[in-house]
Parts: structure tokens; C-alpha cells; sequence
């Protein structure tokens, strides 16, 4: 695998810890500004549908720049959001921070889910693709335990100063490891919306949106879960979200590895396991041990889904991927921000800390039908093609026998 790779997983470590470790800190934030948990949640929200919005816009904007320069530009606004974030006086100017952070996150993960799959050969790109959210995932195993140990000790602004940090190191790996590459030729954002006619491009994305949707349901309201529900202490936290990343980490590696040879049945295994754990966890999360162990398996299969899904929509949109590909990691980030509200939701009509597993559960499962229908088609449409050229082959030998008549 190639050095820029590293660089793009820094950038990746950077956004996936101010991404999860909001998860950490929804409490202290909340006390700090004085509005509910749900409420603070909307910090969630606001950062996801950041993404969703900013992913197309800020692709669009990148057609016309080097992909190297637009990667540093958007490591840039990132860093100028955490800053923001940091110093907010007031709720909305914090949650306004997140989301001048989060419109890099989308174009970032497309822009650089392309050129990490055109560093490598062919049968190789998942894995780079996988590689590079390798430090996404790292993020949950280092970057998000210490961030939330250091917002609970230090308060939460000093946890973003350092992610701001992160940022500026990011930026400096990307202008330093990441090969120069000239502005893409011939690119019509014309050309790259009519990916969006294909079926298929549009059912991965859907997938992606349920799927990982359904993590975002448990996961966001796991401190207030983990605490108020399976009885840890709130310094336990910490370490019950590095199990969650090094269930991450597995899976992202275990999705990169298989989504070049099997993917659909990857997607089937993954999708179909997380909803079962999911709807478990509404139960497991009455005791310690048990929590944690589906705290970890959550984040496994819930990261397994993320190579293959993305690989999809690169294969699918396959003639003009950058868009796709950057809309695609909205479709994630759409996913979380429906599911963190609709976990508010269920929450805040007082079915508790819990609620919020069974809306994931339901959201995975959907996906998962998806998947089923996406793969029913493909299988139909080759089959479909395949009838045409039998027919054409059985009327030639007919019209060659009426000709000799």
C-alpha cells in the first residue's frame, strides 16, 4: 500500500475523532449550556446533516481544483470549525462550529476514497479504500477515549482545541506524503449526476444510509446508556469507547479484505448480525459485561458494512465516481442523523436510555432487505440480457433458413 495513504488515514483520524467523541461529552455539554440530553443531541444531528449538505456542495466546488489542494482546503475548514466549537459562547455557535467542521468530512472521504482507489491495482481497492478508513476507525480506539477522558477532567472546549490540532496535523501529512495530481480533465458535474440514475448507485446508498443509521441509534446515547442503565461509572466510559473502536478497527479490516471477493454475502452477514445485536442490546445493556461485549459487536459489524458499501457505489458510478462517492459518505452521515433523531424521539417520549437499540435494530434490517432486493435485480438483469442474445442467436439460424428457401 502506498505512503499517501497514511496521509489520507491522518486526515481520517482527525474528522473520525471529532465525529464519535461528541458521543463521550453529550453531558457535560448539556450541563455546560444548560439544555436537555436529546437537546444536545441535535449536536449529532446538526454535524451529520453538515456532512449531507456539504459533501455534493463542497465536490462540486473540487471539480475545479487539484485533488491534492481541495483535500488541504478542506483540512483547513475543519480546523477552522473545532476552533469555532471550542470558543462558542452559546449553543447555537457551538453547534454552528460543528457544523462548518462537518461540510469537510463528506468531500474529504469522497475525494479521498479516489485517490486512494486509483493508487493501488484494481483488486486492490477496497483495501485502500479500507486503509485509509483505518484511521476513522483508529480514532475510536485513541483519539475518542483520550478526548473524552480530557473533556470530563479538563472540560469539554480543551477536547476540541485538540482536535482542532489534529486538524493542522492532518494537513501538513496531506501537503507532505500526497502526490501531486493534476485537476481531473474533462469532469461535467453533468456527467457525474447521471451516476445518480442508476439504480443500483441509488440502492447503495440507501443501504448505507439504514445500515450505519443503525449503529448511530445505539451509539449516540451511549454515555446516559451505559451509565444510567448498565450502572458503569461515568470514568468508565472511556474505555467502553475504545472496546467500541477495536471493534471498529476488526471490522473495517475484516470489510476490506472480503468486499474484493464476496461482497454482496458480506453485506448480508454484516447487515443481518447488526440488527440482531442491536435488538440484544436493549437487553444486554442491564449488565456490565454483557453491554460490553455488544458495545464491541456493534462496532464491528456496524464498520464491516463500510469498505463494501463504498466499493459499491465506486463500482457502480464507475464513470464518474467522485460525486458518488462523496454524496455516499453523506448517505452515512444522513443515516446518523436520522437515527440520532429519531433516538431523541423515543427517548424523550420517556421509553428510556434503551429505546433507541430497537429504532437501530429496524433500521439494520431495513437495509438489509435492501440489499436483498439490490442483488435480486443485478441477478435479473444479466439474466435478462442473456434471454435477448438467445432469442437473437435462435432467430438467425431461422432467417438464414428462409433466405436459402
Amino acid at each position: 500500500m502506498p505512503l499517501a495513504l497514511l496521509a489520507l488515514a491522518i486526515g481520517a483520524f482527525g474528522i473520525g475523532t471529532t465525529e464519535f467523541v461528541i458521543m463521550g461529552l453529550l453531558p457535560e455539554v448539556a450541563a455546560d449550556y444548560g439544555v436537555t440530553i436529546p437537546t444536545a443531541g441535535l449536536l449529532v444531528t446538526g454535524y451529520a446533516l453538515g456532512v449531507v449538505l456539504g459533501a455534493p456542495l463542497m465536490t462540486v466546488l473540487g471539480t475545479r481544483i487539484p485533488r491534492k489542494r481541495m483535500l488541504m482546503l478542506l483540512m483547513g475548514l475543519f480546523v477552522v470549525g473545532n476552533v469555532l466549537s471550542a470558543l462558542a459562547p452559546s449553543f447555537g455557535l457551538m453547534l454552528t462550529g460543528r457544523v462548518v467542521a462537518s461540510l469537510a468530512h463528506g468531500a474529504f472521504f469522497g475525494i479521498g476514497s479516489v485517490v486512494a482507489a486509483g493508487l493501488v491495482a484494481p483488486e486492490k481497492k477496497a483495501g485502500a479504500i479500507a486503509m485509509m478508513f483505518t484511521g476513522l476507525t483508529v480514532a475510536n480506539v485513541v483519539g475518542v477515549p483520550f478526548g473524552t477522558f480530557l473533556g470530563q477532567s479538563a472540560g469539554w472546549r480543551a477536547t476540541f482545541l485538540v482536535v482542532a490540532g489534529l486538524g493542522v496535523l492532518g494537513l501538513a501529512g496531506i501537503a507532505k506524503l500526497v502526490p501531486e495530481q493534476p485537476r481531473p480533465e474533462g469532469v461535467r458535474i453533468r456527467h457525474e449526476l447521471a451516476a445518480f440514475r442508476n439504480a443500483q448507485v441509488l440502492l447503495a446508498m440507501a443501504m448505507t444510509v439504514l445500515g450505519f443509521g443503525g449503529v448511530f441509534a445505539a451509539i449516540t446515547y451511549i454515555t446516559p446508556m451505559m451509565t444510567e442503565t448498565a450502572g458503569f461509572a461515568d470514568s468508565s466510559v472511556t474505555w467502553l469507547l475504545v472496546l467500541f473502536g477495536l471493534g471498529m478497527v476488526a471490522g473495517n479490516l475484516i470489510g476490506g479484505r472480503f468486499a474484493d471477493r464476496r461482497l454482496m454475502p458480506l453485506l448480508y452477514v454484516s447487515l443481518g448480525s447488526l440488527a440482531v445485536v442491536l435488538a440484544l442490546f436493549s437487553f444486554t445493556a442491564h449488565n456490565k459485561v454483557a453491554a460490553a461485549v455488544t458495545l464491541t459487536l456493534i462496532g464491528a459489524l456496524g464498520f464491516a458494512t463500510v469498505p463494501p458499501l463504498q466499493k459499491r457505489v465506486l463500482d457502480q458510478a464507475s464513470a464518474a465516481p467522485t460525486l458518488a462517492s462523496a454524496v455516499n459518505i453523506g448517505a452515512f452521515n444522513l443515516g446518523n442523523a436520522l437515527a440520532a433523531w429519531l433516538g431523541g424521539i423515543v427517548i424523550a417520549a420517556g421509553l428510556g436510555y434503551t429505546a433507541p437499540n430497537w429504532v437501530g435494530a429496524a433500521l439494520a434490517g431495513s437495509a438489509l432487505v435492501l440489499a436483498v432486493v439490490s442483488s435480486a435485480l443485478e441477478r435479473r438483469t444479466p439474466a435478462d440480457g442473456q434471454a435477448v442474445a438467445e432469442t437473437a442467436a435462435t432467430r438467425r439460424p431461422q432467417r438464414a433458413t428462409t433466405a436459402a428457401r
